[in-house]
């Protein structure tokens, strides 16, 4: 029991002496950027609006979510303050600015988030679809995955591919370099990363999952993630050397030996800091790097973030 008590004390010791170095980093640093004052008109059509023509799929600055799917997960007020990632509906996320979907599945083709469950996959498509038919020029990275512990649900390739078919941009490594101008009437590049079938076929409709990596450490701590995350994005190659997407995610995650066990406030933890971590890349370098930037319950300002910097490329500023 003592050692418990000693275990926990260090923790919230560790926990309070990484929040302040956070804020102290915030305070020092500061969080501006090129164009980080940028704030796009309408977010439901930011890229239409930054230039189709302008915009090279690698070199955008796309904002995700984790977890996209989770606003329904589980039992309110029970089990879904342990699950839920996102509060809004994906169509309400694509309005807001969100660009990239992490999709969790299980075999019976309902999304899920380790053993909670929440509505059909087909609710995810329904959302898209209406999306994609009140915009013109939006492209979205829709990253599907059969959840740890599950199984792949039967023949789902075909079913997916029977579902976007007309909205899917096929895998070809010339995409990265394109226009979004020069992709169009496609809109959406589907990662699909099964557990055991097999990958996607190159040249098929769907990418396999070598095309969208990132590097994810299981963490609470706020500062030990920030700076995980830094360090792993600056060994990646330049956005316009690669040819798979890179995703940093500025979540922290609870951990079953603490007694905060509820997403929302852990990742609150570093949830406010994703425009100190992208002027931190400005500054050491490595914000030629940046690619896909991930968060939990996803707002407007970390959204204008990501567009300030897309505009900072635009204009040869970064």
């Amino acid at each position: 029991m003592g050692s418990q008590a000693s275990k926990q004390l260090a923790r919230r010791k560790a926990l309070s002496t990484e929040k302040k170095t956070l804020v102290e980093l915030n305070q020092s640093c500061g969080d501006a950027f090129p164009c980080s004052d940028y704030h796009p008109p309408d977010r439901k059509k930011w890229m239409s609006d930054l230039g189709p023509e302008k915009l090279h799929i690698n070199k955008i600055v796309w904002p995700g979510t984790h977890d996209s799917a989770t606003n329904k997960v589980g039992i309110p007020f029970v089990s879904r303050p342990f699950a839920q990632c996102q509060s809004l509906s994906i169509y309400r996320q694509l309005v807001r600015g969100t660009r990239v979907l992490d999709i969790r599945i299980q075999e019976d083709r309902k999304v899920c988030h380790g053993i909670l469950v929440t509505y059909s996959i087909d609710v995810v498509f329904a959302d898209i679809k209406k999306f994609l038919g009140e915009t013109e020029s939006e492209i979205i990275i829709l990253e599907i995955r059969t959840e740890f512990g599950h199984q792949d649900p039967p023949e789902f390739e075909k079913y997916l591919e029977d579902q976007l078919g007309e909205f899917l941009i096929h895998q070809d490594d010339h995409v990265f370099g394109k226009t979004i101008a020069e992709v169009l009437p496609k809109r959406i590049i589907c990662v699909w990363k099964p557990r055991k079938s097999p990958q996607p076929k190159a040249g098929g409709a769907l990418w396999s999952a070598g095309y969208l990596k990132d590097n994810w450490i299981d963490t609470d701590l706020p500062s030990t993630k920030f700076e995980s995350n830094i360090k792993y994005l600056s060994e990646q190659q330049p956005v316009t050397s690669r040819k798979f997407f890179y995703r940093v995610e500025n979540t922290v995650t609870p951990q079953a030996d603490n007694p905060v066990l509820c997403v929302k406030p852990v990742t609150r933890r570093i949830h406010g800091y994703a425009r100190l971590f992208i002027a931190k890349c400005v500054s050491q370098g490595c914000v030629d790097r940046l690619q896909i930037l991930s968060t939990d319950f996803i707002d407007e300002d970390f959204v204008d973030a990501c567009v300030g910097l897309t505009q900072a490329r635009i204009e040869g500023k970064v």
